[in-house]
């Protein structure tokens, strides 16, 4: 059982920035593949980015440039920074674990309860 919790979401004007976290229980996290979802109102659940156990990284186009994930192992921590932000990128935001970093959301395993992202313009 993987417990995941993610937290740093709020309301930011656009052009600004945002950090989210998503703190990982289990004692092997350094084997997860992680992966970042978001789901806007009245929308399908949309793959943000990834990163593997290896740290390599995957992101959709809609963002590449402006987010960037990264991970804390000893921390259990997976991290999204989102510089640049639209209002388009309003939605809740979901961090969840994989065999392997994919845009299908039905391919992850465990799930975050999720955090809101609101920008303005």
């Amino acid at each position: 059982q993987v417990q995941l919790v993610e937290s740093g979401g709020g309301s930011v004007q656009a052009g600004g920035s945002l950090r989210l976290s998503c703190a990982a229980s289990g004692r092997t996290f350094s084997n997860y593949n992680m992966g970042w979802f978001r789901q806007g109102p009245g929308k399908e659940r949309d793959f943000v980015g990834g990163i593997r156990r290896s740290g390599t990284t995957s992101y959709a186009d809609s963002v590449k440039g402006r987010f960037t994930i990264s991970r804390d192992n000893a921390k259990n921590t997976v991290y999204l920074q989102m510089n640049s932000l639209r209002p388009e990128d309003t939605a809740v935001y979901y961090c969840a674990t994989s065999n392997f970093v994919t845009t299908t959301p039905n391919l992850y395993d465990y799930w975050g309860q999720g955090t809101q992202v609101t920008v303005s313009s």
